[in-house]
């Protein structure tokens, strides 16, 4: 049997690492299996559900390397929901209930106050046909419970191992709203019903919904898939992430200049027994991951852990995937290879070589700070052609002619040529600032 997972998400914002996780959990475990993707949209939010939103999951998406195998939306699979809606009702198993949301939170807040759990009462199921017919007369309509057989449901989760639910701590839960609209619950179980999707891997913010999800397939008399809840991400200080407030979204790390690689990697491996470490491809994170040996404390995604992460990628990227975006930046293409390799243990993100391209074209304002050095340095000026050893050769020479070592010879030197005290390598710029700009700043002109 082929594996076949699915990611859901709502188009009602930006996706977020959060949502990152249980993607690329997905991706990873059909790319291991051989299995594969199926991006169902739950849109059935008719309200905040957007054609933007949409096409912003399919774009995140496919920054992260994922690109789905198979696409649904719920919104066009109305009438199969209705059907199994009907098909619940038949049994027995669906029920109309005509409290406003008032009247419930009343209920509530009186169980509680005697000490009894808030789970509903099915005061529905006691109502007469007399008793419904004056609430349809009122102008009430409706909404949907699923009555749920007081029981235990049990699974081997993928993550967890041996999980259950007791139900019978559960209140019925609503399926459908008075508008007739449809909560999150019965779409999923039907749509991975009838798409024949064998595992379910989501946070473990749904275990509970696990309890109610498999009595439903097993009411339709559905196989029940595999199912696996993973930790959740949350803030380096423990804070739930959320799109409506557009924590680390997707699209906010892509333009930050963040590697999709750098992103993949500390969703996936933050909170798992795996060290959290660059891994540049989609296959090889694939055979890091053991949804069994995932944590179950939840994992925290630290911004600085990508930021050093991105740098590892950054220093070890080479030239041929940098290329477009140094060109982009306005490297010329002759230069731009050994540019690169000047430059790049010292970026964070490769946008921040657009920093350093003008040190080496100009116009560059020395900064003299050591007359003696920068006299010395411009009459041992090597001629051309420079390579990778001028710099050691020409600092040579100044230090025999100038006694200065180390700090004293190299800073002055530094920020004659660049005009700043930090930098890459020199031995690496040298060659691309060229003989005659450096005779000039060293000589004080811009240059």
């Amino acid at each position: 049997m082929t594996a076949l997972v699915r990611f859901a998400p709502s188009p009602t914002g930006y996706l977020h690492i959060g949502n990152a996780r249980p993607a690329l959990l997905n991706a990873l475990f059909a790319r291991a299996e051989g299995g594969r993707f199926l991006l169902r949209l739950d849109d059935t939010d008719r309200e905040r559900s957007t054609e933007v939103f949409a096409a912003a999951i399919e774009e995140d998406l496919a920054w992260l390397g994922i690109v789905p195998d198979l696409r649904a939306r719920q919104s066009d699979r109305v009438a199969v929901y209705d059907a199994a809606a009907e098909r619940l009702r038949a049994l027995g198993r669906l029920y109309a209930c005509y409290e406003t949301p008032e009247e419930l939170d009343r209920r509530r807040k009186r169980q509680l106050g005697r000490g009894l759990p808030p789970i509903y009462d099915r005061a529905a199921l006691a109502l007469t046909d007399a008793e419904r017919a004056a609430f349809e007369a009122e102008g009430r309509r409706p909404h949907w419970r699923f009555k749920l057989d007081h029981r235990v449901v049990a699974w081997d989760d993928l993550v967890r191992g041996e999980a259950h639910i007791d139900c019978a701590s559960l209140s019925d839960p609503v399926l459908i709203r008075a508008d007739g609209t449809y909560l999150y619950t019965l779409p999923s179980v039907v749509d991975d019903a009838e798409m024949g999707v064998t595992h379910v891997i989501r946070g473990e913010d749904h275990v509970t919904n696990t309890g109610v999800q498999v009595q439903i397939f097993e009411a339709l008399e559905r196989p029940v898939p595999v199912f696996g809840h993973h930790n959740l991400l949350t803030t380096a200080d423990g804070e739930g992430l959320s799109k409506r407030l557009g924590h680390l979204s997707l699209r906010g790390l892509r333009e930050d200049g963040y590697e999709p690689a750098a992103v993949r990697s500390l969703a996936v491996l933050t909170g798992s027994a795996e060290s959290v470490r660059p891994v540049a491809s989609l296959d090889a994170l694939a055979g890091l991951v053991d949804l069994a040996q995932i944590s179950r404390a939840p994992a925290k995604f630290d911004p600085q852990d990508l930021d050093a992460l991105n740098a590892r990628l950054v220093h070890e990227m080479p030239f041929g995937e940098a290329r477009d975006r140094l060109l982009a930046l306005g490297v010329p293409e002759e230069e731009a290879e050994p540019f690169w390799g000047a430059v790049r243990a010292n970026l964070g993100k490769v946008a921040e070589a657009r920093d350093w391209w003008p040190v080496v074209a100009g116009p560059v304002v020395p900064v003299l700070t050591d007359a003696a050095v920068t006299a010395a340095a411009a009459d041992t000026l090597p001629p051309e052609p420079w390579g990778p050893e001028t710099w050691k050769a020409w600092t040579g020479a100044v230090r025999e002619r100038t006694g200065a070592k180390g700090k004293a010879l190299f800073m002055p030197l530094r920020l004659a040529l660049t005009g700043l005290d930090h930098g890459p390598d020199l031995a690496g710029l040298l060659p691309l600032i060229g003989r005659d700009r450096v005779a000039r700043r060293l000589g004080g002109e811009t240059a």
